[in-house]
């Protein structure tokens, strides 16, 4: 498989719920990156499949959001695009991955 995401690309640890087709889900994003994140789980979603996302970020709070279902490599999880994200919610996720950017 080809990766056709652009940008920038954090490997991250952070707990996560998600609603699809199937049920609903827990599960650990283990890759971010502006445009989506990779979804480390057991539940398994559709191509295409849009799902509703609660991304725990490191202060506690839940970060809410839909994505789309980009590729899906069962049962170890699938890769998420994100969509519809209104400007506080992009502003937000800025600057999450401002956050976790290294200090050099």
């Amino acid at each position: 498989m080809c990766d056709r995401r652009i940008g920038k690309r954090w490997d991250v640890c952070l707990d996560a719920l998600w609603d699809g087709k199937s049920g609903n889900y827990q599960a650990r994003i283990t890759d971010l990156s502006e445009g989506g994140c990779y979804v480390d789980t057991m539940g398994e979603a559709q191509v295409n499949e849009v799902i509703s996302f609660k991304l725990r970020l490191p202060d506690g709070e839940w970060f809410e959001f839909t994505g789309e279902v980009a590729h899906q490599t069962p049962p170890l999880g699938f890769g998420l695009k994100f969509i519809n994200f209104t400007d506080e919610q992009r502003e937000k996720l800025r600057s999450l991955l401002e956050q976790l950017q290294p200090i050099n």
